[in-house]
C-alpha cells in the first residue's frame, strides 16, 4: 500500500507539473485573445445570470446551471488550497492564483458556449452535453469523448465524492471530539450525510439546481463576511499585504541558496497550480451541468458560466489569498504553519463565531460540491452505458458518501488528481480545436450585439 500511495503521488506531481500548469494557462490565454477578451462583459453576464430565457429550450435556469457549477468548483480549494498555496508558494502565489481566475474566464466562457451548441436532446426530452458532446459532433472523436467520461465518472467518485464526505466528517468529528469519539461521529455523520445526498441526488438535476441555488449564495455570502471582517481587523496591514504579494510574485531573488528567479517560479507554480484546480476552467465537468440551461443562444450560457471563474477565484480566492497574508503579517507566528492551520488560526480571530464560519464553509461547501459532482458522474454514465446505468451509480455513489465519511484517503486524493489531469486533456482539445467555432458564433452574438436572438447557424 506504502508503495501504491507513493507511485500514484509521484504520477499526479508529474500530471500537475510544469507541462499541465504551461497548457492550461496557455489555453486561457490563447481563448482570451481569440475570443477578443470576453472578460470586457463579465457585468453583463452577471446580469444574465439572474435572467431568466422564457420559452427556451432546457431543463434548468440559467442561474440553476450556475449554482450547480458553482456548487461543484466552490469548496475547500477556495479556503484551504489558497492557504496551501500561500504556505508552499509565498505571499506572491495569490497574485498569480488571481491571475488564473482573469484568464480562465475565457476558457470557461468557451466550455459553456461548446455545451449548448453540440448539446442533444434525449427522447425523453432531457438535455445532454459537455466535452463529450464537443468532441463527438464537432470533431467527429466520439473515441475522445468516451475516454472523457470515464476519466468524469472516476473522478466523481473521488474528488467529487470520497475527499468531500471526507472533510466533513474530519470537520464535524473536531467539534464534537468533547462529547463522542471520533469514530462513532464519523459513522454518524456518514450515515446522515449519505441519506440527504441519496434524497437530493434521486430527484435529478431539477432537484439538484433547486438546493444548490438555495446553498451557494448563503455560504458564499457568509464566508465572504467572514473574510471581510478579517481584513477589516487587518486593515493596518493590508497595504504591506498588497505590497508583499505584487513584490514576490515578480520576484527573482533567489530560495534557499537556489538559482536567480526561483521565488517568482515557486510563487507561479503554486499559485497557478492551485488557482487551475479551485476554478477548474478547461477541467471540462462544469459544461456538463452548462448544457442543460434554459439559454436562447450558445453565448448567453457562455457568459453565464464565465461568471463561476469571476466569482469562485478572481472573488473569493483573491479575498481568501488577502486574509491569509495579512494574517501572516499581523501574526508571524502563524507563517509556518501549513495550509488547513493557517486558515483556521486566521478565523479564528473573529471572536466566538470565528471558527464555526468556518466550519460552515467547509461542511457546506463539500456537501454542495457532492451534489454538483453527482450530476457530472450520472451525465458520464449515461454517456457510456445509457440511462439504465444511473440507478447503478447513484446508488454506488451514495455508498461511498458513507465509505468516505470514515476512511483514509491519501490514496484517493492521489488518484483524483490523476483522474481530474486526464479529464482536461480531451476537454482541452476540443476547446482548441473548435475555437474557430467559438469564435464565429462570438462575433456574431456577442460583438455584433445579436445577445438577444435566438438560436441559430451562424455563418463562416
Amino acid at each position: 500500500m506504502e508503495q501504491l500511495l507513493q507511485l500514484t503521488e509521484d504520477i499526479s506531481g508529474i500530471m500537475w507539473g510544469w507541462p499541465m500548469i504551461i497548457l492550461l494557462l496557455g489555453t486561457h490565454i490563447f481563448l482570451t485573445i481569440r475570443l477578443k477578451f470576453p472578460q470586457r462583459k463579465i457585468w453583463t453576464a452577471i446580469k444574465l445570470s439572474v435572467k431568466k430565457d422564457k420559452d427556451a429550450t432546457g431543463d434548468v435556469s440559467q442561474f440553476g446551471a450556475l449554482a450547480t457549477s458553482l456548487a461543484a468548483t466552490i469548496g475547500t480549494g477556495n479556503i484551504i488550497g489558497v492557504a496551501t498555496a500561500v504556505s508552499l508558494g509565498g505571499p506572491g502565489a495569490v497574485l498569480w492564483c488571481w491571475l488564473t481566475g482573469v484568464f480562465g474566464i475565457a476558457t470557461k466562457y468557451g466550455e459553456g458556449l461548446l455545451a449548448i451548441k453540440y448539446r442533444e436532446k434525449t427522447p425523453d426530452g432531457r438535455m445532454m452535453g459537455g466535452p463529450m458532446y464537443a468532441l463527438q459532433n464537432g470533431l467527429g472523436m466520439k473515441w475522445l469523448g468516451i475516454l472523457f467520461c470515464l476519466f468524469a465518472a472516476v473522478a466523481s467518485f473521488g474528488i467529487g465524492n470520497t475527499v468531500q464526505a471526507n472533510a466533513i466528517s474530519e470537520n464535524i468529528s473536531l467539534v464534537m471530539e468533547e462529547w463522542m469519539t471520533p469514530d462513532i461521529t464519523k459513522m454518524i455523520t456518514g450515515f446522515i450525510l449519505a441519506a440527504l445526498v441519496g434524497f437530493v441526488v434521486i430527484g435529478g438535476v431539477k432537484s439538484i439546481a433547486r438546493w444548490c441555488m438555495a446553498l451557494v449564495p448563503m455560504m458564499a455570502v457568509l464566508y465572504v463576511l467572514g473574510c471581510l471582517y478579517i481584513l477589516c481587523v487587518n486593515h493596518n496591514y493590508l497595504g504591506e499585504a498588497f505590497s508583499l504579494i505584487f513584490q514576490e510574485a515578480f520576484s527573482l531573488k533567489a530560495v534557499g541558496g537556489g538559482t536567480a528567479g526561483t521565488v517568482l517560479m515557486v510563487a507561479a507554480r503554486y499559485g497557478i497550480a492551485r488557482g487551475l484546480f479551485s476554478n477548474e476552467s478547461g477541467m471540462g465537468s462544469a459544461p456538463i451541468v452548462a448544457a442543460a440551461a434554459q439559454t436562447k443562444n450558445p453565448v448567453r450560457q457562455a457568459l453565464v458560466s464565465s461568471t463561476g471563474t469571476f466569482w469562485d477565484t478572481v472573488i473569493i480566492c483573491a479575498i481568501t489569498g488577502l486574509v491569509i497574508v495579512s494574517s501572516i503579517i499581523a501574526y508571524p507566528e502563524i507563517s509556518q504553519e501549513d495550509g488547513g492551520m493557517l486558515t483556521k488560526k486566521a478565523f479564528g480571530m473573529i471572536p466566538y463565531v470565528g471558527t464555526p464560519i468556518l466550519t460552515f464553509g467547509i461542511v457546506t461547501f463539500a456537501f454542495s460540491t457532492i451534489l454538483g459532482w453527482s450530476y457530472y458522474g450520472e451525465r458520464a454514465m449515461e454517456y457510456l452505458a445509457g440511462k439504465r446505468s444511473i440507478v447503478f451509480y447513484r446508488v454506488v455513489f451514495i455508498l461511498l458518501v458513507f465509505a468516505g465519511s470514515t476512511m483514509s484517503l491519501a490514496l484517493v486524493w492521489n488518484l483524483a488528481d490523476i483522474m481530474n489531469a486526464l479529464m482536461a486533456i480531451p476537454n482541452l482539445i476540443s476547446l482548441l480545436l473548435l475555437s474557430g467555432v467559438m469564435a464565429k458564433e462570438t462575433q456574431h452574438y456577442l460583438w455584433n450585439k445579436h445577445l438577444d436572438d435566438e438560436d441559430k447557424e451562424v455563418e463562416s
